[in-house]
C-alpha cells in the first residue's frame, strides 16, 4: 500500500486548537517526550495503547464482538475480564484471529479518537491535542490530524505488533522528524523549538516561595 505526504509546503495556522499525531518505533523515547510535551505546554495526550485497551473493557461494543471471536479460546476470565497474556498466545498463533480483532478494535478507537478531538476543539481548554499511536500511518490519522511527528532513533527492537513501515515512509508522510539519538535534552530543545513555531507558549509553573 502506497502512503503519501498530504502536506504542502504552506504555512500552518494555529489559531485554533492543533492536533498533532506521533509515532516512532518501539524503543524511541516517546514517552519521555510525550511527558515532557504534557508537563510543560497547554497540551492534552492520548495514548492509542490506552484508548484499545479501554474499548476491549466489558460492556463495550467491541467486547461484546470479541465475545463472539475468541468464543473457544479460553481468554475470558471469570469475572469477564480479558486474558490479555492468553489473547496475545492467541493471535501470536492466529493471523485470521489478529486481523480480525484489528478489524473490530481499531475503527473504534479511531471513533474514540475523533470524538475526543471534536470534543477538545469545541471546549478550547488546550492548545495542542496528541495523540501516539504506532499504526498512525497504517490507520491513516493524517486524515483527521494537523500533522504527524516522526520520533527516531539509531536503537532496533524487533517487534511483531509494531508497524512495519520502512524508515523512508516514516520521514516522507510526516511533517516534522525528532531526533531522540541523544541527551534527552537534546530532543526536548527540538519539542521547544517546533512548539515555538507553532506559537505555543510554554506553562507557567507555579513559583512557591517561603514568607
Amino acid at each position: 500500500m502506497l502512503y503519501q505526504n498530504r502536506y504542502d509546503n504552506s504555512e500552518l495556522t494555529y489559531n485554533d486548537m492543533h492536533f498533532i499525531g506521533i509515532t516512532g518505533g518501539v524503543g524511541a523515547g516517546k514517552t519521555a517526550i510525550l511527558s515532557y510535551l504534557e508537563s510543560n505546554y497547554p497540551c492534552r495526550v492520548m495514548l492509542a495503547d490506552e484508548i484499545a485497551h479501554d474499548v476491549m473493557e466489558p460492556g463495550r461494543d467491541c467486547y461484546r464482538k470479541l465475545q463472539e471471536l475468541f468464543a473457544k479460546d479460553q481468554v475470558f476470565e471469570a469475572d469477564g475480564q480479558i486474558d490479555r497474556k492468553r489473547m496475545a498466545q492467541v493471535l501470536f498463533s492466529d493471523e485470521e484471529k489478529r486481523l480480525a480483532l484489528n478489524n473490530i478494535v481499531h475503527p473504534a478507537v479511531k471513533q474514540y479518537v475523533i470524538d475526543e478531538m471534536n470534543r477538545e476543539r469545541a471546549e478550547q481548554k488546550n492548545k495542542v491535542l496528541i495523540l501516539e499511536a504506532a499504526l498512525l500511518i497504517e490507520e491513516h490519522y493524517d486524515e483527521i490530524c494537523d500533522e504527524l511527528w516522526y520520533i527516531y532513533t539509531s536503537e532496533k527492537i524487533d517487534n511483531i505488533f509494531a508497524s512495519q513501515l520502512s524508515e523512508s515512509t516514516y520521514r516522507e508522510v510526516c511533517r516534522e522528524e525528532i531526533d531522540n539519538n541523544h541527551l534527552p535534552e537534546d530532543a526536548f530543545s527540538q519539542i521547544d523549538a517546533l512548539m515555538k513555531a507553532r506559537q505555543v507558549e510554554k506553562v507557567q509553573k507555579r513559583q512557591t516561595t517561603e514568607e
